[in-house]
């Protein structure tokens, strides 16, 4: 499968499991399946819940910067990829 660049991780909460990402390219939708690849990061899992400061939101747009509960840690830099 064909994958494009959504977004970067530019923070992690170790505590809380969530990843903070910078939307960059296309969008991410709840439901998505989604890679997170860097240095030490390489898994795929779907998108359940996203927020933006505490708001629940469906969609994510390119500009917009949202915090994910991710199921491995990650770290700042990690690219995130969504199949196209």
């Amino acid at each position: 499968m064909e994958e494009m660049q959504v977004g970067k991780v530019t923070h992690y909460f170790p505590k809380i499991g969530v990843a903070v990402i910078d939307v960059t390219d296309g969008s991410i939708k709840i439901g998505d399946e989604i890679h997170i690849k860097g240095h030490t990061s390489d898994f795929k899992q779907k998108v359940s819940s996203m927020q933006i400061e505490q708001d629940k939101i469906q969609i994510a747009e390119p500009g917009q910067s949202i915090g994910m509960k991710v199921n491995e840690p990650v770290r700042q830099h990690d690219i995130v990829y969504k199949e196209i």
